[in-house]
């Protein structure tokens, strides 16, 4: 008896779970909160890996590596960095374990190894950079200094679900620094336009871009610019940052230059990243109740063929045919799998590819064969064609395309469809909680205001939108004057 799986509409958390395990992309590990990213998540999670490392390399940025560690006094050198994250750091106090004497099959702390000054762990790494760009940065001539480093970090979560939230995750990390103000604005401008284009273009995922408020705000930041989207399940979800620090850490660290006339002035600093957790936007943004669904764009595997046949003859010939059809795809770009593996039935795989969001799947039988065609399936609208081989290539090509396409515009049409003006505070109570989505609405522009609407409701001003229209009202709270509405929801 085939296994029930859960459905998004009967209980969304543990769908998503259960879409992770049936695509087998990761599992909680050993660790407390923290995930093991098996093979095929990893091949993902290299997709947007690759594809970003270019985007950010086109606009000047080079990679570098600093260390794990954070000497626990340069991490309190920012204040209100060190504040804003001191109670999700994890801190190294020992170098060394030892036999206990007491038990010899266990270990212990060793005491005599007790470090001079305390490890964080990093949860960030603008402490540790910006310590050392002191050292590299004397005159104008040395700046602007763009680096990105791909990294690992630790943020002691308590409640953690996969990609989304976890102890231990995977990001980038970029840290830049400038001579002037506006060149370290529009740098954090352009990165977060560069993660939207990103987004849009390869994770078919619509987003809003826009500032965050005061109180949402990086710790350590004077201002932070956001991508928000929405997932199936109306909740809002945090897709990437970029942070306009000012001259924050460069005082903290004491980083000064000398200008074209010499005069010393601390430099300007910026700092943005995307993390793992764009793999959970993927899957809650495309994925179904058969399991995951892929973008073409960022699909380990775009095209997978399986063979229907009940001999090694058989198999034979129609091997031969599916790989030169393979050999076309490739030479376009489109990566390729042939699922010749015996030891499976192809119902079994057609549910396997299926549950893996392969964006494209073909099968051929004798008949087919014999009557030159083959069945081409797309995973997004779980549809079938019989195409001729000849121009099957061609065809497969233009579904990729069309594919992408489509996934963006099902989920712009979901956001459209769960995006609302609202300007009664009790009909959003009622709404919020009812329906989910993006709301818009007047806000009084207060930290009162907004914390009163977040502990009775639960959701947040997720961005004050770049492209908002110019719109005088009043707070849907205390009726204050507002120049333009923000989006309030609930998120991950």
């Amino acid at each position: 008896m085939a296994q029930k799986y859960t459905t998004r509409e009967e209980d969304y958390s543990k769908w998503y779970n259960e879409t992770i395990a049936r695509a087998d992309l990761a599992e909680n590990s050993g660790v407390r909160g923290c995930m093991v990213i098996k093979p095929y998540g990893f091949a993902i999670w290299e997709k947007i890996q690759t594809q970003l490392d270019t985007m950010f390399k086109e606009t000047g940025h080079q990679n570098a590596y600093f260390p794990l560690f954070v000497p626990k006094s340069l991490f309190e050198a920012e204040e209100k960095n060190a504040e804003g994250f001191a109670k999700e750091c994890a801190v190294v106090t020992h170098h060394r374990l030892m036999t206990d004497p007491e038990d010899s099959s266990k270990l212990v702390v060793d005491p005599k190894a007790k470090l001079e000054e305390e490890l964080v762990v990093r949860p960030t790494s603008e402490a540790i950079i910006w310590n050392t760009y002191k050292g590299w940065i004397q005159s104008y001539r040395d700046l602007p200094i763009l680096i990105n480093q791909w990294a690992n970090v630790v943020r002691w979560e308590m409640r953690t679900r996969i990609f989304l939230r976890t102890a231990e995750f995977l990001w980038q990390e970029g840290h830049t620094a400038h001579a002037t103000k506006q060149e370290a604005i529009d740098e954090t401008k352009q990165m977060n336009e560069v993660y939207a284009r990103f987004a849009e273009e390869f994770m078919a995922m619509p987003v809003i871009q826009g500032r965050k408020t005061e109180s949402e705000r990086f710790a350590g930041a004077d201002d932070t610019y956001c991508i928000e989207a929405m997932m199936q399940d109306g909740k809002a979800l945090q897709a990437g940052t970029s942070h306009f620090l000012g001259q924050n850490f460069a005082k903290a660290f004491d980083v000064k230059f000398a200008d074209k006339e010499g005069k010393q002035d601390f430099v300007w600093a910026t700092s943005w990243g995307v993390s793992t957790r764009l793999m959970g936007a993927l899957i809650m943004t495309h994925s179904d109740d058969e399991g995951l669904v892929l973008p073409p764009a960022l699909a380990p595997i775009q095209v997978v063929a399986v063979p229907i046949c009940k001999n090694e003859d058989d198999l034979a010939l129609i091997s031969e045919r599916i790989n030169n059809l393979g050999a076309k795809l490739k030479a376009k770009g489109i990566s390729f799998k042939f699922d010749d593996d015996n030891n499976r039935r192809p119902g079994w795989k057609f549910a396997e590819y299926e549950a893996k969001g392969v964006p494209v799947r073909l099968a051929m039988g004798m008949r087919d064969f014999a009557n030159g065609n083959i069945e081409v399936a797309r995973r997004d609208e779980k549809t079938k064609e019989i195409v001729s081989f000849v121009d099957a290539d061609t065809y497969i090509e233009k579904l990729l395309i069309e594919i992408q396409e489509n996934l963006y515009s099902r989920a712009e049409k979901y956001r459209s469809d769960n995006m609302r003006e609202i300007d009664s505070y009790e009909e959003f109570k009622t709404k919020i909680e009812s329906e989910g989505g993006f709301f818009l609405a007047h806000w009084d522009g207060t930290r009162e205001t907004e914390q009163k609407i977040k502990d009775e409701t639960k959701a947040t001003i997720r961005c004050i939108p770049n492209e908002r229209k110019k719109e005088a009202g009043f707070c849907m709270v205390t009726g204050a004057k507002s120049e333009g509405r923000v989006v309030f929801a609930k998120a991950y």
